[in-house]
């Protein structure tokens, strides 16, 4: 059997990036933002509708955990995927539940 070298900082990474996702909200705003690429706050809860609040509170976890990228422009911020593996991950779950 191989020695498999693993590298416990990669997947202490790896599960903080999947924690942050595993929430249904999250997963939707990732959606949202591999369809559209780059979207304002406003946008996001407008779309998705929720209250504002909710919609940051859900923006900053991801942004916090490497997941979203964040840019201002104006007054507005806009967010992005800054990893593009999770559009793949999407797309593994959906296919996980049926949906394509």
């Amino acid at each position: 059997m191989p020695n498999i070298e693993i590298d416990i900082i990669k997947l202490e990474a790896a599960a903080s990036k999947l924690r942050a996702i595993s929430h249904p909200m999250r997963i939707a705003i990732i959606e949202l933002l591999n369809e559209e690429k780059k979207l304002s706050v406003t946008e996001i809860f407008e779309r998705l509708n929720i209250e504002q609040a909710s919609a940051s509170h859900h923006l900053n976890i991801l942004k916090n955990k490497g997941v979203l990228s964040s840019k201002r422009e104006g007054k507005q911020i806009h967010y992005s995927l800054k990893v593009k593996t999770l559009s793949e991950i999407i797309v593994c779950i959906n296919k996980c539940s049926g949906v394509e």
